[in-house]
């Protein structure tokens, strides 16, 4: 097994960045990915009050998502026992398929449970394509590089979260919140188009890095456990929807799913994540709390700004529009060179301007204040996430061999997914039990996201349990 490349970068490591000749076309393929990624999720999370509302399913509003997140689980899991076996194609290819037709399949439904069968579609090809593409940059990157290719990542994000929301709503009101299933498709088959044209750069960048030091039955071990961990994240779920705070078969369900997560996740996670050992175990747990606080609060935020603050769903996407330039700039900042050797401390920074952000929705809400104070909360809270999760995904791949990326690469998507579940689960079991009707959820807003800004503070001290 070879080491982690510590080393300084060479001239020839960093010539032309990024955009360079050499790494040119590459960066634009996986740039491609990460916007198709990106135009899907902040499309949908405007388009899914209506979509909610027609498919008669406003109580299981969160579990359009949760669905999404549990299957993606699987895939992450899959994509990293894939990519150490057979390279980052194979995965790369399946996912986008799947991701394809899960969105089809969605704009095609005619009731509840078909459209969750669509999200479960494109939650798998979603996790194939993500622990891929950091196989891609772990592999084809130097090192010095990877912080700028996170940063670059990032900024993908800030073209569709500016245009998807506003699409979406004008696409919901003036035809129906099916199409906007039926667009995502079009961005798919291009970016596929692209990485087969690319194939053989990816296939390059697998060559030459040493075996994965998991054999065949560690391999097997980690499928087993990554459809265990898919399956309890599902019961969790399913027994948090429409929950209701009275003994059932459902909280029975949801108790066998958090028994489940508690007895898989370990196995798939490096020793000591869940006491935050010093090192590799507080990134993976870093990452976890970073996603349950943040995607556990913005999932609902455009619920209570239509249903609570009567916003129409342009102006509550155009809201998360606004603050999703904040992820990009966080991550632009974590990109600079001068933070080369500071990104356990960056972690906690980013912890902290998220917890800030998440407080100051809170009072938003519960004072009533101007809800258009929302954008800059959520510019607060996205600036945190881009100087964690950037500095998090840089960390993981310096503490590992290339021959383990994949495997890495398939925890910390793990931990940012199990954490995006288990958020979206609470505050999904949270509005259930106390929602009454539109109108009168202020008080479950408020109490749901002051906890979940709680878990946003224990990043601070994951950052500083990063350092070894």
């Amino acid at each position: 097994m070879t080491r982690p490349d510590t080393t300084a970068a060479t001239p020839s490591d960093t010539r032309g960045g990024v955009f360079g000749s050499e790494h040119l076309l590459l960066s634009l393929a996986l740039v491609a990915l990460i916007t198709v990624i990106a135009f899907e999720g902040m499309a949908v999370s405007t388009a899914m009050p209506e979509a909610a509302r027609e498919l008669d399913a406003v109580r299981s509003y969160g579990l359009a998502f949760s669905v999404m997140l549990t299957a993606q689980l699987l895939g992450i899991v899959l994509a990293g026992v894939w990519c150490d076996r057979s390279g980052a194609l194979p995965s790369l290819y399946a996912g986008q398929v799947l991701f394809a037709v899960g969105c089809g399949l969605c704009g095609s439904a005619g009731s509840f449970g078909p459209f969750l069968l669509g999200r479960g579609v494109a939650g798998l090809g979603a996790g194939l394509i993500i622990v891929a593409g950091y196989v891609v940059i772990g592999r084809a990157y130097p090192e010095s590089l990877r912080p700028k290719v996170f940063s670059v990542i990032s900024a993908a994000w800030v073209l569709p979260s500016l245009i998807g929301p506003p699409i979406a709503a004008w696409v919901t009101t003036t035809w129906s919140w099916r199409w906007v299933f039926w667009l995502v498709v079009v961005p798919v088959v291009v970016a596929l188009v692209a990485i087969v044209a690319r194939r053989g750069q990816i296939s390059g960048a697998d060559a030459g890095v040493d075996a994965s030091g998991r054999d065949h039955r560690a391999h097997r071990r980690a499928a087993w456990f990554g459809l265990a961990i898919a399956l309890s994240a599902g019961a969790l779920q399913w027994g948090t929807h429409e929950f209701e705070p009275t003994w059932s078969t459902k909280t029975a369900l949801a108790l066998v799913g958090v028994a489940g997560l508690a007895i898989a996740a370990p196995a798939l996670l490096p020793s000591g994540t869940w006491v935050m050992r010093r090192g590799l175990p507080s990134v993976m747990l870093a990452r976890f709390l970073f996603t349950c606080s943040f995607f556990g609060t913005i999932t609902y935020i455009p619920l209570m700004l239509v249903n609570e603050r009567g916003l129409s769903l342009g102006a509550a996407g155009a809201v998360l529009a606004v603050g999703s330039l904040g992820w990009s700039t966080g991550s632009w900042i974590q990109g600079r060179d001068r933070f080369a050797g500071r990104r356990a401390h960056l972690v906690s920074v980013g912890a902290g301007c998220l917890c800030t952000g998440l407080l100051a929705v809170v009072a938003v809400t519960h004072f009533g204040w101007w809800p258009y104070l929302i954008a800059p909360a959520l510019v607060l809270c996205g600036i945190g996430m881009g100087l964690g999760t950037a500095s998090i995904s840089v960390l993981a791949l310096s503490l590992t061999p290339a021959s383990e990326h994949g495997a890495t690469s398939s925890s910390l998507q793990l931990s940012d997914v199990l954490g995006s579940v288990v958020g979206v689960a609470a505050a999904g079991a949270v509005f259930a039990a106390l929602h009454t009707e539109a109108g009168r959820d202020v008080p479950v807003f408020v109490g749901s996201w002051l906890g979940l800004a709680g878990v946003a503070a224990l990043g601070i001290l994951a950052g500083q349990r990063i350092r070894t």
